[in-house]
C-alpha cells in the first residue's frame, strides 16, 4: 500500500511545468486497459452487459473496501469525494485522504472543487495514481453546498465546463475526466448543462436520478436519466436505486445507459454486481483480511460489518457486534460465534453462509 504523502511530499508543483510524478517516483504508468473511457466503452461488446460502478462514499470507498468489490464483478471504483482544496496545501490530508496500491484498479478519484486552479493543481498530483478523475456536482451534504462545490455547482455550468475544459487544455486524453450531476427540477436546464459540459470536453458524464432536495426514499428518476444519454454522445453511467444485479439490468435496459452505479446498494453488499441478494459470508472473511491487512479505523471497519451482516445475521446478534468497543472485541466476537476462517485457511473466502458456532435455528430465536 502506498500513502500518496509520502511519495509527493517533497516534490515541488510550479504554476510554469508539468511535473511529472511518475517519472519522479518511478511509477509504471497506468495500464490502458483500466481507462474508465475504455471500459465504459468497450464493455458493453464483450460482454452484453453495462459496466458495474461502485461509487464515492465519504469514508467508506477507501482502498480495503474498493479491492474487495472488485472480487464481485464490480470494474470501476470510486474513491471517497477528496477536497481538492485541502489536498494540495496539506500534507496531512493527502496522507489520510487518500492510499493505493498495484491491485487498485480500475479507480476513480472523486474530488470536490470549485475553481480552475486547485483543480489543476490537484490534477496535477494525483493522477499518476488513477485511472480517472471524477469533479462531483452532485453532493447534496449542506455543508459542501455552502462552499461551494458539490451540488452547488449545478447551478454553475459555465463554472464546471471552464474547469473540465482546463484539464483538458493541458492534459487531453492522458487524464479521463468525469463529472457527476444531479438532475434539475426542469429536465431543460439539465439538458442544457450537460450539452455545455460535453462541450467542455468531458469524457463522460454520471447521472444521480434526483434533485439536490429529492429524499433518497424517494424513487430516482430514470426517465430523466434516459433524456440524457440521448443527448449527449459521450458516454452516460446512471446513479440511483441500484440495490441489486435485477436493478443494475433494469435500469440499463431502460436508460440505455453505459454504466450502472450503485453505492448504498454496494455497501450493504458487496457482491450486488456478482449476483447475489445478501452479502456473502466469503465477502465477510475477506474484508476482514484487507481491513486488518492494510489497517482501517475501527469504527469504520464496524460500520462496514454492520452494513453487510444487517441481512444476513439476526439483529440481537447484530446489536452485540456494534456494541463492541475495539478491534480486538469485535475479533473475539466474531471467533464466539463464526468460524471466521483467515487467509491461509482451508476454504477461505469461499462460503456463502456463515458457519455458527452455536446452532443456526437456535441463532434465529434467540
Amino acid at each position: 500500500m502506498t500513502s500518496l504523502a509520502d511519495e509527493i511530499n517533497g516534490l515541488t508543483i510550479n504554476d510554469d511545468r508539468t511535473l511529472d510524478i511518475a517519472a519522479e517516483t518511478g511509477l509504471p504508468p497506468r495500464n490502458p486497459e483500466h481507462n474508465p473511457l475504455r471500459i465504459l466503452k468497450t464493455i458493453r461488446a464483450t460482454q452484453n452487459r453495462p459496466a458495474f460502478i461502485a461509487g464515492p462514499m465519504v469514508r467508506y470507498s477507501k482502498l480495503p473496501f474498493r479491492e474487495l468489490v472488485r472480487n464481485y464483478n464490480t470494474d470501476i471504483v470510486y474513491t471517497p469525494m477528496i477536497l481538492a482544496r485541502e489536498f494540495v496545501r496539506n500534507n496531512v490530508a493527502r496522507a489520510s485522504d487518500f492510499t493505493t496500491n498495484d491491485r487498485d484498479r480500475s479507480v476513480i478519484v472523486q474530488v470536490g472543487c470549485n475553481n480552475v486552479e486547485d483543480l489543476l493543481k490537484f490534477v496535477e498530483m494525483i493522477h499518476p495514481y488513477v485511472d480517472g478523475i471524477g469533479l462531483n456536482c452532485g453532493c447534496p451534504i449542506k455543508e459542501q453546498v455552502r462552499e461551494g462545490i458539490g451540488a452547488a455547482l449545478m447551478t454553475e455550468p459555465d463554472l464546471v465546463a471552464s474547469m473540465v475544459r482546463a484539464v483538458k487544455k493541458k492534459y487531453g486524453s492522458s487524464v479521463c475526466i468525469e463529472t457527476k450531476i444531479r438532475i434539475h427540477h426542469d429536465i431543460n436546464e439539465t439538458i442544457a448543462f450537460v450539452k455545455k459540459v460535453e462541450a467542455s470536453g468531458v469524457d463522460f458524464i454520471t447521472v444521480h436520478g434526483r434533485t439536490k432536495n429529492t429524499r433518497s426514499s424517494q424513487p430516482a428518476n430514470w426517465d430523466a436519466i434516459k433524456i440524457v444519454k440521448e443527448t449527449v454522445s459521450v458516454p452516460v453511467v446512471a446513479n440511483g436505486d441500484c440495490f441489486s444485479l435485477e436493478d443494475a439490468y433494469k435500469i440499463a435496459e431502460h436508460t440505455g445507459v453505459d454504466g450502472v452505479m450503485s453505492a448504498r446498494g454496494v455497501l450493504s453488499n458487496p457482491a450486488l454486481f456478482a449476483g447475489f441478494e445478501n452479502t456473502p459470508w466469503s465477502a465477510i472473511e475477506l474484508f476482514w483480511d484487507l481491513a486488518t491487512s492494510y489497517g482501517l479505523p475501527f469504527r469504520i471497519t464496524q460500520h462496514h460489518l454492520s452494513e453487510m451482516l444487517e441481512k444476513v445475521i439476526p439483529r440481537k446478534y447484530l446489536k452485540e457486534m456494534n456494541e463492541t468497543t475495539c478491534l480486538v472485541d469485535m475479533i473475539d466476537w466474531f471467533d464466539s460465534h463464526f468460524i471466521l476462517r483467515r487467509r491461509g485457511d482451508k476454504d477461505f473466502a469461499t462460503a456463502s453462509e456463515p458457519t455458527w458456532k452455536i446452532n443456526r435455528d437456535q441463532a434465529a430465536h434467540i
